[in-house]
């Protein structure tokens, strides 16, 4: 797994950093990712996604985590993986922005560690650039297990 974290200003603990990209790698393993995949992680402010949350999503609030998959669809008629295959060139699923102040209230909120809440934000952003979702429920469902599952093996339990 080929995977850039951002983190210009310094919002997360060196450990932290290292999780996101272990769990990263982790999750991408356990749902068989190539593994050159290429994705990004930008850590951001609550101002920063909150903004980003409005242009894009028409949602004016700031949000843990958003997720800019690339094999979503919404490329007109671009498709990636083909591009991808026939050059040669590594699969990119996407870029993440996390903001940890959101992260650490929803640990707060549901009485999770920051850790917990931490991973369950990386898997899930991890997630959906991979082409999960939860808008039905049978995906709901197939999403959410996985994510427990994945959280669990990898030691984050609730």
């Amino acid at each position: 797994m080929d995977l850039t974290i951002y983190d210009n200003q310094h919002l997360v603990a060196d450990k932290h950093l290292e999780l996101a990209h272990k769990l990263f790698e982790y999750g991408a393993q356990k749902i068989n990712l190539p593994t050159d995949t290429e994705a990004s992680i930008t850590f951001c402010t609550a101002e920063e996604i909150h903004k980003i949350n409005l242009e894009y999503r028409q949602t004016d609030r700031p949000t843990d985590v958003i997720s800019f998959a690339l094999e979503d669809g919404d490329d007109d008629g671009i498709n990636t993986l083909e591009l991808e295959q026939e050059f040669g060139v590594p699969r990119n699923i996407g870029d993440l922005f996390i903001c940890p102040e959101v992260v650490k209230n929803h640990a707060q909120e549901y009485g999770h560690s920051f850790e917990r809440e931490f991973g369950y934000t990386v898997v899930h952003g991890l997630l959906h650039l991979s082409g999960y979702d939860h808008i039905q429920e049978a995906e709901a469902q197939e999403m959410f297990a996985l994510q427990k599952e994945i959280l669990n093996e990898f030691g984050l339990k609730r």
